[in-house]
């Protein structure tokens, strides 16, 4: 009986891990307004993304996953004006670990140790250029990965996430051919 408890606990807690770990993506967009009427997208900005190759490579993601509903890229005129900004947090968690075979009767020592980590939030804004008002909004925020290939996976993952929800009813009708 009590290794089931113990082993039930455990699962818990590894679920519980999983689901800290798991990155956090949300979306929303003004319901009022009729996205069939958008055909064409640029940059307003240069990217607030310090790293050179990250923003080559989230432009390029945005790019794909806005032409892919139908919208066509424009240098000027356009109807909608995308901005996308990359904030960074450091942030610290303390560990201890406990040593000793008495659990509190006898001798026992413990260690505590500071992990430094950082979290990463990607929010990409999209602006009716006519009204200059915020028609779209995604935020992805998730933990930072040391290694770049790492980083590419989760910011590709996250973008991915964010467009799922982008309101594409508005070009399935142009963008995709009907299937009867």
């Amino acid at each position: 009986m009590r290794a089931a408890i113990v082993s039930v606990t455990l699962g818990m807690l590894f679920l519980t891990a999983i689901t800290v770990r798991a990155d956090k993506v949300t979306t929303d967009y003004d319901h009022s307004v009729n996205f069939s009427k958008y055909k064409t997208f640029m940059w307003i900005n240069e990217s607030q993304i310090n790293d050179p190759f990250m923003k080559d490579r989230i432009r390029g993601w945005i790019n794909t996953h806005l032409i892919n509903r139908g919208l066509r890229p424009v240098s000027d005129g356009a109807d909608l004006a995308i901005g996308a900004n990359l904030a960074t947090e450091e942030k610290h968690v303390w560990e201890t670990y406990y040593s000793g075979s008495d659990w509190g009767w006898g001798s026992t020592w413990s260690t505590t140790q500071e992990k430094t980590y950082l979290v990463g939030t990607l929010s990409v804004d999209l602006f009716d250029t006519q009204t200059r008002q915020l028609v779209w909004q995604g935020v992805a925020t998730d933990t930072l990965s040391r290694k770049p290939e790492h980083r590419t996976k989760d910011y590709a993952k996250g973008i991915e996430k964010m467009f799922r929800d982008f309101p594409i009813f508005a070009f399935r009708e142009t963008a995709l051919p009907r299937v009867n």
